[in-house]
């Protein structure tokens, strides 16, 4: 790492207050040019910790820029991690109050839950296939904490890859009853579909963002537990969205499910 504890923590009490704030700021990249992986990964545990102490409890994990779509609009070239927690979470057809939102985007997921454990380095897709117990259909919100959603990939990073909320709801579907490559995705923004495409837009597997997901932890001497949730990152584009819309996903094989911003 290249930046020191308090501009660590600093950068942390920042980010996190940003979200808490609904308010927007420059990427921190900007002020310190030289931060590294580590120190991004860093605040980003940081920000955890600071929910955590708030009460918060982890949900899940999540990849983030993992479709080519994504990476192109965000201008980046390698995914990303990030976590979860219960407060983001949404009932299926619940609200979401956008004045506690920046600019809010949806993007339509293919979501594991883990029945084992797995562990990195050498996590493939074939490991996380006899892994998982099941998958659905989901919904994550992202807020980027910076302004007109501009950053780098250390910005983003640190910034828990700018988690907002997530729903997830359909049919828990087993892993054999459904290729996860060809599956079809819509997305439909008040009756209209907005977004399609299909689960190998997602990094060849959507699994395989799950994989890449256990190496980047097995690098840092962890493993993903056996029951984890995880957001195996957006198939599609990202779509604005504002007070007023309502949002349906359609996952062949998972059904269907929604929520609405007010």
């Amino acid at each position: 790492m290249t930046l020191n504890d308090t501009t660590l923590q600093q950068l942390a009490l920042h980010l996190d207050g940003c979200q808490q704030q609904a308010r927007d700021t420059v990427k921190i990249t900007d002020q310190h040019p030289d931060m590294d992986w580590e120190d991004a990964y860093e605040i980003q545990d940081r920000i955890l910790k600071l929910h955590l102490d708030r009460g918060a409890r982890v949900a899940g994990l999540k990849c983030g820029l993992t479709s080519r779509a994504k990476m192109t609009q965000m201008g980046v070239t390698e995914p990303v991690f990030g976590f979860l927690v219960d407060t983001f979470a949404v009932a299926p057809g619940e609200a979401v109050d956008t004045r506690a939102l920046i600019h809010p985007k949806v993007e339509p997921e293919i979501v594991f839950v883990l029945k084992h454990e797995l562990r990195g380095p050498g996590c493939h897709v074939g490991a996380v296939l006899a892994a998982t117990d099941f998958v659905m259909a989901g919904i994550e919100v992202i807020d980027s904490r910076y302004r007109d959603f501009k950053f780098d990939l250390k910005s983003v990073i640190a910034d828990n890859t700018s988690a907002a909320r997530f729903v997830v709801g359909g049919r828990a579907c087993p892993v054999d009853e459904v290729d996860l490559r060809t599956c079809g995705v819509v997305l439909e923004k008040n009756g209209q579909p907005v977004a399609l495409g299909a689960g190998a837009a997602v990094l060849g597997h959507p699994a395989a963002a799950v994989a890449a997901l256990a190496n980047h932890l097995g690098r840092r001497g962890r493993s993903i537990p056996a029951g984890t949730m995880i957001l195996s990152g957006g198939v599609t584009e990202a779509v604005a969205v504002a007070a007023g819309d309502h949002v349906q996903l359609r996952v062949q094989g998972m059904g269907a499910v929604g929520l609405r911003f007010v």
